[in-house]
């Protein structure tokens, strides 16, 4: 069964919920998982893919888009929108509005709050949702660190 980790932080801007995504990649990946990125569009993927790439500079996240014809089938870190994901990853990192109905398929799901509206309410659906069917849910409260 999936596993659901939620990590809430302090910040309250898209930018640092997705600056605490990249820097939560590098560790899970450095361990050896595939990871999805699962965000709302292309556009945003662009984006989340130029921000991997800079984040930190002496960082090395290998990724690719997933609909990248290019893309290695073996890459660590894939970024998809709305689209079934294809391969294997062992981590969903959901930045989405959406639960993907794909995400069962994965040993872990995280899911990012920062103190914004619209995802404070969107996380909070995830959250229920994900109670309400007897997932394991972890509640990480970053605000403290």
């Amino acid at each position: 069964m999936t596993r659901a980790d939620f990590y809430i932080l302090g910040g309250q801007a898209d930018h640092d919920q997705w600056f605490f995504a990249c820097r939560l990649v590098e560790q899970i990946q450095q361990k050896g998982h595939k990871i999805l990125l699962q965000v709302d569009n292309e556009q945003k993927a662009r984006e989340l893919d130029d921000m991997l790439w800079q984040f930190r500079a002496d960082a090395f996240v290998p990724h690719a888009l997933l609909t990248a014809k290019d893309a290695p089938v073996d890459c660590p870190v894939s970024i998809g929108w709305a689209q079934e994901p294809g391969h294997h990853h062992d981590v969903i990192i959901n930045l989405s509005a959406e639960l993907p109905a794909f995400f069962s398929r994965f040993e872990r799901l995280v899911e990012i709050v920062v103190q914004k509206d619209d995802i404070l309410a969107y996380t909070r659906q995830h959250f229920r949702f994900l109670k309400d069917r007897g997932y394991p849910v972890t509640h990480n409260d970053m605000r403290m660190s």
